[in-house]
């Protein structure tokens, strides 16, 4: 299954089996040594409450970019 195909399945799942899918990618692809600070990790929340609450939505790109603020911030770069 490419990406296309799995990005194009996503918005037919639950909202549990997308907490499921992240946790599965969140253990894959993690360092495990490196626990999110509780910031990343309420950010997170928040997102998802957004989310499940009908808020706007952004594009992947705008996303990626959100995150890498959120994650240096985090990480006081």
């Amino acid at each position: 299954m490419s990406i296309h195909e799995i990005l194009e399945e996503l918005p037919k799942l639950t909202e549990d089996e997308k907490r499921q899918l992240w946790n599965v990618l969140d253990h894959e692809l993690g360092d495990e040594s490196e626990e999110e600070s509780p910031e990343v990790l309420a950010a997170i929340e928040r997102g998802i409450r957004s989310l499940e609450a009908g808020e706007r939505t952004h594009t992947l790109d705008e996303a990626r970019e959100r995150v890498r603020e959120i994650v240096a911030k985090a990480r006081g770069q």
